[in-house]
């Protein structure tokens, strides 16, 4: 499985050169995650790594967050194509 920054940003990206809206973030934190996580099955002692996957997770949070806020339709939008909240 192989981390694809530039997919995300291509799918999430409002125009062309948008790389830091808040879905583009999501995004890109999302891809990520899901990299780190499967990392962890493998090296389960890597605690190092951990503690930066549970900032990314608190950092995706709070752009969710922020995104429900003030753009909710763009929230729930997000959340169905990235597979989050079941």
């Amino acid at each position: 499985m192989a981390f694809t920054k530039s997919a995300a940003i291509t799918k999430f990206s409002a125009h062309e050169t948008d790389t830091g809206s808040s879905k583009v973030q999501v995004a890109v934190l999302t891809e990520r995650i899901n990299y780190l996580t499967e990392h962890f099955r493998i090296h389960a002692k890597d605690h190092h790594g951990r503690r930066g996957l549970l900032k990314m997770v608190g950092k995706r949070r709070r752009l969710l967050d922020y995104l429900k806020r003030t753009d909710v339709s763009g929230y729930r939008q997000i959340i169905q194509e990235l597979g989050l909240r079941y």
